[in-house]
């Protein structure tokens, strides 16, 4: 769309609220006490899974008017027991939002949602809401394609504010933990206009937020993220078995990792070995966390991606098959970080 309504757009919304300033002194806090911008007080949010149902309650606690969708009805239970709004599909959801925020499992449900029966760009491509943002993990071209089908829609009806809809990809990173607190990352794609104008809203469910540039480039750094995320954890997983098999405890290493070279995530917050580190999966038999199969999935969809622009990606090849073997072996369900005992065959912290 032609980008000088939206540099108006970010002119009128830097002038009337003046967000940029009030959100750096905030120190971009996970709890806003501004309230819900005018242009984005009602929100629909379609999937409540596990880190679907905290951003969703989080908005609410935010002071913004939630309606909510799943085809699960026990998630939607959830959630009307408590007064919050159900909708009996994504295109009921549009009709009473001014933005809509999707956090689903696939890029197949993605497209569904967006494109399908019953869809948000249903209607006769004729939307209410100004604003969609994705934050499922999907690939690159998913993101796009829905960005390229919204730039043929237009508004239901002119808002000062916007001239046509737009479409944001926000994956995030921090997991469940991060959901439930409010302090997801962010990693956001689209019109760098659009990006400020949503500072607001995406605060309320994190505390950091990355602008990756145009559409699609959020997704694009949420499957890089992950790859490398994958990498790590299996490096320090076999790390970690071969001191053992060399004889040296896993607590030692951890110790000499986490102030040497070694240092990574998966060494000083999310320990792979039983006994090493408290309240994390391996402290419970792997359960919780981000699943095994979730991790097979962002793979798929990185060595995909890398396929598309004719890029190798050995180790993350190589991680692929790992996470395909561990889930066809029974661990799909189990956190990603049980390589360390299900593949390397690392044994528990005595």
């Amino acid at each position: 769309m032609g980008g000088v309504g939206w540099r108006r757009l970010g002119s009128k919304l830097r002038q009337r609220w003046g967000w940029e300033s009030r959100l750096r002194a905030r120190g971009f806090s996970s709890a806003p006490a501004l309230p819900p911008p005018p242009h984005m007080e009602s929100v629909g949010f379609i999937g409540l899974g596990n880190m679907g149902a905290h951003m969703a309650r989080n908005l609410v606690r935010a002071g913004y008017r939630v309606s909510v969708h799943d085809i699960n009805e026990v998630a939607m239970k959830k959630f009307s027991d408590d007064g919050i709004p159900t909708k009996r599909s994504p295109l009921e959801v549009s009709e009473s939002s001014d933005v809509v925020i999707t956090m689903l499992p696939s890029s197949a449900h993605v497209l569904d949602v967006y494109s399908g029966r019953n869809g948000l760009l249903g209607n006769g491509g004729r939307l209410g809401p100004w604003l969609y943002i994705d934050s499922s993990t999907v690939d690159p071209h998913t993101s796009r394609k829905i960005s390229m089908d919204m730039s043929r829609c237009s508004l239901n009806e002119k808002k000062g504010y916007a001239e046509k809809p737009m479409m944001m990809d926000a994956p995030v990173s921090g997991g469940v933990p991060a959901a439930e607190a409010g302090t997801l990352t962010f990693m956001v794609g689209g019109l760098e206009e659009t990006y400020i104008a949503a500072k607001p809203l995406l605060l309320a469910m994190g505390k950091k937020l990355i602008y990756c540039g145009g559409a699609g480039n959020g997704s694009a750094a949420k499957l890089c993220n992950n790859m490398a995320m994958a990498i790590s954890m299996l490096g320090v997983s076999e790390a970690f078995a071969l001191g053992q098999n060399l004889g040296i405890k896993a607590s030692t290493l951890t110790d000499i990792f986490n102030c040497s070279s070694a240092r990574c995530w998966s060494s000083d917050t999310y320990n792979p070995v039983p006994g090493v580190m408290a309240g994390v999966p391996s402290s419970r038999n792997y359960d919780g966390g981000f699943t095994s199969k979730l991790m097979a999935k962002d793979l798929d969809l990185a060595m995909a991606s890398a396929s598309g622009v004719g890029f190798k990606c050995p180790m993350g090849s190589e991680a692929l098959e790992i996470y395909r073997k561990l889930c066809d072996e029974g661990c799909e369900f189990k956190d990603f970080s049980c390589a360390f005992r299900h593949f390397y065959t690392g044994k528990d912290e005595k």
